[in-house]
């Protein structure tokens, strides 16, 4: 068997910071949604973004993989730059007008459970163990403990049904995508970063001028959440998150989604002075001890050093 990934302070900070990232996305989405429709605001992260990281990458050579390769690799890559922009951003744009919130929330927390079988199966080194299972079922328990009862209240549209579906496939793009990024072989992670953006933006683009037409002249505010959206969680989260999945794999990295809910509730509170819910403590308490579960032998070493 081989043996699970070294997983490093390093790969530690990054997945910290992707949490804080992430969940703090959601305010600046409700500001960009005032002056922009969903479709469009997809395609304009992912124009900012690939932008940004296409000029990176160029100016570093524009070096993809180390070693030739064929094909199949392509197909894959392919396949994963797909799962990991176009078609989730177009589901959670589309989803997000059927379903409370809340249930988008769990619905992201889910892609850790997801994870967990298809890297057991598809991924050598990320073998499941019952402590790694234990582990995620206790963080995501302190998820839905955190978001509430109003995750699974009805949202009283008539396309509820499909809009929880929308949300709960995006999550499984994110899980499949993570776990064939790790398949891929031996890249640059700015170049992988600017590739899976820019075979999300041709779809991306497609669907926004098919269903709404062209794109709606903007104000200020508007284009600077845009801009923000673009470079901070698309560019450098994606770009961290790339690394993150190479160094230390798709299952460490998984452990995003339970802190997105958190960090989504404590920037509500700081920035639109939103009331923190009294189970924020209790749902800390499960997700923290979830992870100390779950990657229990990578805390073990790390605090060993």
């Amino acid at each position: 068997m081989t043996n699970s990934p070294d997983i490093s302070r390093r790969d530690w900070l990054m997945v910290a910071a992707l949490g804080v990232i992430w969940g703090s996305t959601f305010l600046v989405i409700e500001i960009a949604l005032r002056g922009i429709t969903p479709f469009w605001l997809a395609s304009a992260r992912i124009v900012f973004a690939s932008g940004l990281v296409g000029l990176i990458w160029l100016f570093k050579g524009a070096r993809l993989f180390a070693d030739p390769v064929n094909a199949g690799t392509w197909v894959l890559l392919a396949v994963t730059g797909a799962l990991s922009t176009a078609v989730p951003f177009l589901l959670i744009s589309w989803g997000q007008q059927y379903v409370t919130s809340g249930f988008t929330g769990v619905s992201m927390a889910s892609v850790a459970l997801m994870v967990l079988p298809l890297a057991h199966f598809l991924v050598p080194g990320e073998q499941l163990s019952w402590r790694k299972a234990l582990g995620f079922v206790v963080g995501f328990a302190g998820v839905v403990v955190l978001i509430g009862g109003q995750a699974f209240e009805s949202s009283g549209t008539e396309d509820e049904i499909w809009g929880r579906l929308a949300c709960l496939s995006a999550a499984a793009c994110y899980a499949v995508s993570s776990v064939m990024l790790r398949k891929l072989p031996k890249a640059d992670p700015v170049g992988l970063t600017a590739v899976t953006l820019f075979i999300g933006l041709v779809p991306v683009l497609t669907v926004a001028l098919a269903i709404e037409g062209l794109p709606p002249a903007v104000d200020g505010p508007t284009f600077a959440a845009l801009a923000v959206l673009g470079l901070i969680p698309t560019a450098g989260a994606f770009l961290l998150r790339i690394m993150v999945v190479l160094s230390a794999g798709p299952t460490f990295m998984s452990l995003t989604n339970y802190q997105v809910p958190i960090w989504s509730v404590i920037m509500g509170w700081l920035v639109l002075s939103e009331p923190l819910p009294p189970s924020l403590i209790w749902a800390l308490l499960l997700i923290l001890g979830g992870v100390g579960l779950s990657q229990y032998g990578a805390l073990t070493r790390l605090f060993r050093r």
